[in-house]
Parts: structure tokens; sequence; C-alpha cells
């Protein structure tokens, strides 16, 4: 008999949409039946398509969410009454609370953020909970944060599946660097640093500005490309002007399916002091681009050996990883990005990684 799983996706903004795809394709050819459900956004057949299998779009707004969500409760109840599924998936606090919120229902949270248990409320609510409840982080950094809100919660059950990337589909989306750069505008002699993140303090550009700042007349025909919008961009621009750097650094706001001109870049720079995974490293090392990243969060897991790690909010020590990636002193192959993304971050290599937990096994058969 086929498994029935229901997916509970606060929404498809990016990178949601194709986080509920992941997760989609860990139940491919495995005799099951998915339904994914988004709480909020309009019906969009492109998601729908991308996700696949059966997939309900409830259309309310973030502000519908607020509160004990008496309404989307009810409408996942008459699902689950209707198909009995075997267990849920639910991306983001508010998809768990109200997943379990269905008596009977058996419940994998995944968890995409740090703090996520900061809240007491939250922390009595999934203890009273824990015998129908699978929680899971991103990254190892995520489920040892968890681990640390929830110290009663038992451990087994709190567990990391990685995000993961369609590497064939991401591989033959990027386009050449000389197409690529002509798209975003980019000199063809330039050295080019890339980066790609919303212009939010957790990215920590200020420090990327820094650093930068110290290495720029060092290396003259370099420039620093920034693909992202967000509130501190006239901050950033205005710090860029005060370090003399106006004319090296490129501000291009928003630009859709940015990775498929990552092959602008001559080398990626994460310079993030709260990284809860990094899915744009994975894009870079399927570019093939040599990685510099601060020392925090998911980042480390993600590029292992293969990247230049330097310590969080430090200007100077991320210049000097800045000049190692000119002088190209990262030792790194095109092959050897590409095989490690395959092995720990392709659909297939976390699908045997999320049906072999124990901890699944005992919630499906014993919980």
């Amino acid at each position: 008999m086929k498994k029935k799983i229901l997916q509970i996706c606060h929404g498809y903004s990016p990178p949601f949409g194709d986080v509920a795809r992941q997760w989609a394709r860990l139940f491919d050819g495995r005799e099951c039946e998915l339904t994914t459900v988004f709480l909020t956004g309009k019906k969009d057949d492109f998601v729908a398509n991308n996700v696949g299998g059966e997939v309900i779009f409830f259309e309310y707004s973030s502000k519908d969410l607020r509160g004990l969500k008496r309404k989307q409760v009810q409408r996942i109840r008459a699902l689950h009454l209707q198909n009995n599924y075997d267990f849920c998936v639910a991306h983001r606090y508010k998809s768990i609370f109200v997943a379990l919120a269905i008596s009977g229902l058996k419940v994998v949270g995944v968890n995409h953020a740090y703090g996520v248990y900061d809240r007491w409320l939250r922390r009595v609510l999934v203890m009273r909970k824990k015998s129908q409840l699978i929680l899971v982080g991103v990254s190892n950094a995520i489920r040892d944060d968890i681990r640390k809100a929830l110290p009663s919660f038992p451990t087994e059950q709190i567990q990391t599946v990685y995000n993961r990337i369609n590497v064939e589909a991401i591989s033959a989306a990027q386009i050449d660097r000389s197409s690529a750069r002509e798209f975003l505008g980019v000199s063809s002699d330039s050295y080019v640093f890339g980066t790609v993140g919303r212009l939010h303090p957790d990215k920590d550009y200020k420090t990327l500005l820094s650093g930068f700042a110290r290495v720029s007349e060092d290396i003259p025909n370099a420039c620093l490309v920034i693909i992202g919008q967000g509130a501190l961009e006239s901050q950033l621009k205005s710090q860029a002007e005060t370090l003399n750097i106006s004319d090296k650094v490129h501000f291009l706001g928003f630009v859709k399916d940015a990775y498929r001109y990552f092959k602008a870049f001559d080398s990626f720079v994460l310079s993030s002091d709260h990284e809860p995974f990094g899915m744009v490293l994975l894009e870079a090392m399927v570019a093939g681009l040599p990685i510099a990243y601060s020392n925090c969060g998911g980042s480390p897991e993600v590029v292992g050996s293969l990247g230049i790690s330097f310590e969080v909010n430090n200007p100077e020590k991320l210049s000097e990883a800045l000049l190692r990636l000119y002088s190209n002193q990262h030792g790194v192959e095109y092959d050897q990005l590409n095989q490690r993304v395959s092995n720990y971050f392709s659909d297939e290599a976390v699908c045997d990684v999320f049906w072999g937990m124990p901890a699944l096994k005992i919630l499906l058969f014993e919980g």
C-alpha cells in the first residue's frame, strides 16, 4: 500500500518554493502519494508543476497566520480525516504548529533558521508532542541549536537533513562566462569577486566591503559584484563611497535566477555572520568557482575543505582570503567541487540519509 504524505509549507517565496521541490523528490519512486499545501501565496501553476504531486494553495496572507491559526488547522484536519496521512513534513514553525494540532498526525518538523525554540511556549508545545514528532535542522549547526534549546527533547529525534540541489538542472541552466558578464554588465577583463544574498545584517556586507577595500589597490583590475536587494542598500553604498571603492563595487539589485550567471564571477565570497546553511554555496560549487567563506553556521559543512575560510567579522582575515583567491592559492578543481555536491547535497544522497534515519522508522512503525 502506498504511503500518503502531507507536506505543509508556509509559502513559496524563494527559497521555499524549491525547498518544497527538494522534499518532494524524497518520495519519488517509493510508493508514496504526496500532497503539498502552501499556507500563503496565490495559486501558481509553475510552483505546482515544479513540486509535483497534488498541490493545494490555501491562499492566506501572512497576517492570517498570526495567533492560533484555527482556520488553517481546520482545513488540514479535514485533509487528514479524508486521506489518513502516514506522516507530515512541515516547514518552519507555523507549519509545524498547524501540523501538531492534528490529533494522531506524525510530524517531521523542518527548521531552516536559528532560534526557532527560544520562545518558551514553542518549547512547551514540542515537548508535549514529542511522541509524534521528529525535528530536523537543515545543517548540523541548526540541529545543534535546536538541541541546545530543547535539552530534554530526545536527542535522537533531532537530526540533520541537508538542503540540496538539482545538480544537473542547475549546471545546465548556468550560462557561459562571456554571456553572463554581458548580461550583468561586468567588464570582460576584470577579476570579479561575486556574492549573492539579500542586503541584510546577517550577510555582513559591511565586513566584505572593508575587506575588499584593503586589497583593491593591490588588485587594480578587481571588482566586487553584489547581487541582492534589501534595506541596507543605501547604507552599504555610502560605506563604499567612504572607503573610496564605489567605482569597483557593483550593486546589481535583484536578479531573477541569479545562479544562472555565476560563471561571470572568478570566485565567490560569503561573508555572513549568521548562516543556517548557504544554498548559494552549492550553486557556486556547481559553477566550479573557488570559494571563500566566513567560518560560521552551515557554511563549513557545505564547502568542507574545498574552500578558504576566514574569521567572522574580521576584515583583515577576509582580505587575506581574497588575495588567496586572486592568486589562485585555493588548490581546488572543478571536479572536486561537483563531486562534493553530488555526494552530500544531491537529491539522491539526501534521500538515503532521510529514509535511513532510525528515528523516522520508529515514528512510522512504532510512534
